[in-house]
């Protein structure tokens, strides 16, 4: 069993309302072998949503404190965010999958890059907060280009 990314399986679970389908995962979600996840719907965010990235620093950063995440609007959705990212262990706890596979880029999944908070589609090495939490956790993530590389 693994967790992924919901957008991963099809779902139009993105900001834009749209997916980031990847074939291989959603055989997986069809096989009965994947629980899917978004930290975003889980916090409370609608669909669509105003992009969010992470300001001044990554989801490491934002776990303890020192950066917040805003929308394209200047929002502060950081508590949605966090609130996400700790549903999303709860998930992992409850199930104990054997790999999780998260979305590239974002500020909740990103596991090796992410957008620099400048809304300029500039990205910076680092983690998103749901990854920052489960790395904290213990828990290695990877990316779908990761995973179709297995």
């Amino acid at each position: 069993m693994i967790l992924v990314s919901a957008c991963l399986i099809g779902q139009n679970v993105r900001y834009d309302g749209n997916n980031s389908l990847n074939e291989k995962i959603r055989r997986l979600m069809d096989e009965g072998k994947a629980i899917a996840v978004c930290p975003e719907v889980f916090g409370g965010l609608s669909i669509p949503r105003l992009p969010a990235e992470i300001e001044h620093g990554d989801g490491h950063d934002v776990l303890e404190g020192k950066s917040k995440i805003v929308d394209t609007s200047g929002k502060d959705v950081t508590e949605e965010f966090l609130k996400g990212a700790y549903e999303t262990l709860d998930v992992f706890k409850e199930f104990q999958p054997s790999m999780v596979v998260l979305k590239e880029n974002s500020p909740s999944c990103g596991s090796s890059f992410i957008y620099d908070g400048t809304f300029s589609g500039n990205k910076i090495q680092g983690a998103g907060v749901t990854t920052a939490l489960l790395e904290k956790n213990g828990i290695h993530v990877i990316s779908e280009k990761e995973f179709e590389a297995l």
